[in-house]
């Protein structure tokens, strides 16, 4: 199985200091949801894992949230893609669970549900270190995207050295030519 993870806000959508709490406020960022499309007709089963920890603090609602991945599948769909699955952290950064990032709780979860025996070598993309890190717990290959909270993560790549090789992308769309054309 060829399978890429994505993390949410900011590489999919546009991302908010103050959270994307509803349909209306979850607005794709130019060309993301064109690229999952192109990745699923590359072969690739494209999963999100993503924190939603407004769900915690009691932000937005479990309708809320669902809504938002109900728009998002649908604006995928209707570029001829699918999202082979969508897992989410509802927790605080206070409830120490083992599923918010940079845990790899929901990687976990996404291996069992998938059936698989490792993620070695997945790509994993996100805009911010926990993601990569989360990522590089399970052995995921981690891309950086540029887009939300990309550019103040690729300013801290250096300080972390398991993560100063990096491969930076400016977005999504970008992530997608490299993985299309490196796979087949």
């Amino acid at each position: 199985m060829k399978l890429v993870i994505l993390d949410r806000d900011g590489v999919i959508n546009q991302d908010s200091e103050q959270f994307i709490k509803s349909r209306e406020e979850w607005q794709p960022l130019p060309g993301s949801i064109e690229a999952i499309a192109r990745l699923n007709r590359a072969g690739f089963t494209v999963v999100v894992a993503t924190n939603q920890s407004g769900l915690g603090r009691g932000l937005f609602t479990a309708d809320d949230l669902h809504g938002m991945h109900h728009k998002m599948r649908t604006l995928i769909a209707s570029a001829g893609g699918d999202l082979g699955g969508v897992y989410f952290c509802p927790h605080t950064p206070e409830d120490n669970c083992n599923c918010r990032k940079p845990l790899p709780g929901l990687l976990d979860t996404i291996m069992a549900d998938l059936g698989l025996d490792s993620l070695a070598a997945v790509p994993l993309v996100g805009d911010s270190i926990r993601d990569l890190e989360a990522g590089l717990a399970r052995g995921c290959t981690p891309l950086l995207v540029r887009t939300g909270k990309g550019r103040q993560a690729e300013a801290a790549l250096p300080q972390h050295p398991v993560l100063a090789k990096t491969r930076v992308f400016d977005d999504l769309d970008a992530v997608a030519d490299y993985l299309i054309a490196d796979r087949q």
